[in-house]
């Protein structure tokens, strides 16, 4: 109860820069540190992530075409955890860095334009659908994202029996897929809250303890939304690169 009253709080707050606040104060490191925990706690497998740096991006990379939004390893899909130690000493190594969760494990995300996922989430309540934990992202190299959070499709024993989808996002195809992306096994997203260069950040609308819906129940409100605004001016930035 505690850590949703300060989840309630922490959205609340003017949004200018971290998930929702610029200061880099104790307090504002605290809350920070309790929802990054508390999408740990909701099973969301975490991994350390490059952060804002001047006008760039914190890694090493000469014009880092996703700067503050990739993982700082390549080895990010073995390393992802839900180990709250683990995750603490992440951030005491680098309390500046951001996070991204690996997607295919124990959900999936439909990520969509900004415009249509405001629409489609109206759709949704309207229609009394339960929805799960959703984010928006912003920034220099995107004009907004709206992330929808479900449970994953799954990993079977059997690879046969997985389901391929031609709406499968990798982070390296990003940039083919400015209307819908449904990110599953083998990508990414970050996970709230995250800061981006500029005023850009990552944030939670509707937090990671709620459950994870069934992606099937989202997706035609999704796709319609998204084919009303298919005229409109995407961003369709780079990727970073998925090791092989």
């Amino acid at each position: 109860m505690e850590r949703k009253g300060r989840f309630s709080q922490w959205l609340r707050r003017p949004r200018s820069g971290a998930g929702g606040e610029k200061g880099t104060g104790a307090g504002a490191g605290g809350v920070r540190e309790d929802l990054l925990m508390a999408a740990a706690a909701a099973g969301f497998p975490l991994a350390p992530a490059a952060h804002p740096s001047g006008y760039g991006c914190s890694c090493d990379r000469i014009g880092c075409p996703t700067p503050a939004r990739h993982p700082v390893s390549f080895a990010w899909q073995t390393q992802a955890t839900t180990d709250p130690d683990k995750v603490e000493q992440w951030l005491r190594a680098d309390p500046q860095a951001n996070f991204i969760t690996a997607t295919g494990i124990v959900h999936d995300v439909l990520d969509v334009p900004a415009d249509a996922g405001r629409l489609a989430l109206e759709r949704l309540g309207a229609a009394e659908v339960e929805v799960g934990p959703v984010a928006t992202s912003s920034g220099d190299l995107q004009q907004g994202r709206m992330l929808f959070f479900s449970a994953t499709r799954g990993t079977p024993d059997d690879e046969d029996e997985w389901w391929p989808c031609e709406l499968d996002c990798h982070p390296e195809t990003m940039d083919e897929h400015p209307g819908l992306r449904w990110h599953c096994r083998g990508s990414y997203v970050l996970v709230p809250p995250a800061r981006l260069p500029g005023d850009g950040h990552v944030g939670w609308v509707l937090g990671p303890e709620r459950p994870l819906p069934d992606p099937l129940t989202l997706l035609e409100a999704l796709t319609d939304a998204c084919a009303r605004f298919a005229g409109s001016d995407q961003d369709q930035a780079a990727a970073w690169p998925m090791g092989r």
